[in-house]
């Protein structure tokens, strides 16, 4: 089973996540959800964890196991190609900072980066990707 990548779909940050993904996903491990459709919140509630009211992390559903905030990003990056999966050894740093760390940069996404108004369609030859 693929590993699913859940984002905020109005997010240009978390889109912009997307898209480097997928162009770094040779093997196309990953799958994408929205966290603002109803296919994420199902499988986030059968996964015991309440659906955000406002979407602020990335979540990865691996094995039925669910990982979010910095920790998703890095094992979704250890899975890509080129050197990106050495980001992976930021792992042994305590899960605090790095979460800190993510929330910053989550807090101020919107003013960074922006945000549209709704979820981009996906091109048809990636539209089978995404859930």
């Amino acid at each position: 089973m693929d590993d699913i990548i859940f984002f905020d779909g109005v997010c240009n940050l978390c889109d912009g996540f997307v898209q480097f993904v997928i162009d770094r996903d040779k093997a196309e491990r990953f799958r994408f959800v929205s966290l603002q459709s109803a296919v994420a919140r199902e499988l986030l509630l059968q996964h015991g964890e309440q659906p955000p009211a406002t979407p602020s992390t990335i979540y990865l559903l691996r094995n039925g196991q669910l990982y979010e905030r910095s920790e998703a990003v890095l094992l979704i990056l250890q899975q890509l190609s080129s050197g990106w999966r050495y980001a992976a050894v930021l792992l042994v740093l305590p899960r605090p900072l790095r979460d800190w760390a993510y929330e910053l940069v989550a807090r101020h996404r919107y003013q960074l980066l922006g945000k549209q108004t709704e979820c981009r369609i996906p091109t048809p030859a990636l539209r089978r990707r995404f859930l």
